[in-house]
């Protein structure tokens, strides 16, 4: 994998990028559609690829490795094929699921043992067998195992578990570089930093990821609860100690405003359940702010979703159309608004990227930062 970054802000740390991977390439700052288990709920890959841009797809590791199991997606000829997708894929480590399972699961130095959602039987997730079932997955970029802690929590635990990630990353690192790849392409380790809310603990993780010298880095354990400036503080932090030549991910985050603060703080990645979930649920997000369509206030209204055409939804379907499919239940309601809501995120990422390029970034985020925190 290679990164390069072609433009940086005079008056922020956003810069625009590229990375190249065996499935193509990523402008970056990039948002990742999340296809939990290999699909985005409701939208074909082709209407990913040609409706919303999509450049890179998010998969899950626990989810695939639980169903439809490693041996199905390995002779299909790994993820690639077997979901109908060409471009480059991102899996994550598991380690957030893990996290969710908080009374079905038990946390040792080896990893993790857990019940499965699905039929409750036990499962064993360790930095290598993670590795493992990422290898044989196939996706182009692959996290390393990680334990996330809540918010709130208490410093010796989160330090105790920021050192447990890095014994983890350690051996996962050996795992990766001691196995070859299932499929023929070069896939790339991503470690993660962690660390809670502290700015000790976050600084240590992240020199230690950084002295491994690996493609790429990840930001977890944000995002789960915490005011938002506290985020925006540990970016801070991190990045500073990041190498600036690598691509930094943010996992998990997040809606349109966090996204914009985070690229101004140099975050090239994204992946967020929120365009696709919350667009099932009738909330929209367009670029003067954000409409729940299920409101009575758009009965009546056959204006676009968007008045800047954003997606084909907006050049094709009225608010009080999608309002009457989203308020009686019908598929094409929540296969409209996740596809409008996921275009919405693609072209805000492409703005971000001419606006970097351009040099108005700055002035044109704090705009959109006040736009998209009212409700319409």
């Amino acid at each position: 994998m290679k990164f390069e970054i072609l433009h940086t802000d005079a008056h922020s740390y956003a810069r625009t990028g590229r990375i190249y991977t065996g499935h193509g390439e990523i402008p970056t700052p990039v948002f990742m559609p999340v296809g939990t288990a290999g699909t985005v709920k409701g939208v074909h890959q082709y209407e990913l690829a040609e409706d919303s841009h999509a450049a890179i797809l998010l998969c899950n590791t626990y989810h695939l490795y639980l169903r439809p199991g490693t041996g199905v997606i390995q002779s299909a000829g790994g993820i690639h094929r077997f979901i109908g997708w060409d471009r480059p894929v991102l899996t994550d480590s598991g380690g957030y699921q893990i996290f969710s399972l908080a009374e079905q699961r038990k946390l040792s130095e080896q990893g993790a043992v857990f019940q499965s959602h699905i039929d409750g039987s036990t499962h064993t997730f360790t930095p290598e067998n993670v590795i493992d079932i990422q290898k044989i997955i196939g996706a182009d970029i692959i996290m390393a195992f990680d334990e996330c802690t809540p918010y709130p929590c208490e410093y010796a635990p989160a330090k105790e578990s920021m050192e447990l990630t890095n014994r983890w990353i350690a051996r996962a690192y050996e795992r990766f570089y001691n196995t070859e790849s299932c499929y023929g392409y070069e896939q790339s380790l991503f470690p993660i930093v962690q660390g809670s809310t502290y700015e000790n603990l976050r600084k240590m993780s992240a020199e230690y990821v950084s002295s491994l010298d690996l493609p790429g880095h990840a930001i977890g354990g944000l995002s789960v609860g915490e005011p938002a400036d506290v985020m925006y503080n540990m970016l801070e932090v991190v990045n500073c100690i990041l190498p600036v030549e690598k691509p930094r991910y943010l996992m998990g985050v997040g809606t349109p405003v966090n996204i914009l603060e985070s690229v101004s703080w140099g975050i090239d990645m994204f992946d967020c359940v929120i365009p696709t979930r919350n667009g099932r649920n009738g909330m929209l997000f367009t670029s003067e702010g954000i409409i729940n369509i299920k409101n009575e206030k758009w009965r009546n209204d056959h204006s676009p979703v968007d008045p800047d055409g954003l997606s084909f939804a907006d050049r094709q379907y009225s608010k009080a159309y999608l309002r009457h499919l989203i308020i009686s239940s019908e598929i094409l309601g929540a296969q409209i608004a996740t596809l409008h809501n996921l275009s919405f995120y693609s072209w805000l990422l492409e703005e971000c990227r001419k606006r970097i390029t351009d040099g108005s970034f700055s002035t044109w985020k704090n705009i959109m930062v006040e736009k998209l925190s009212v409700r319409l």
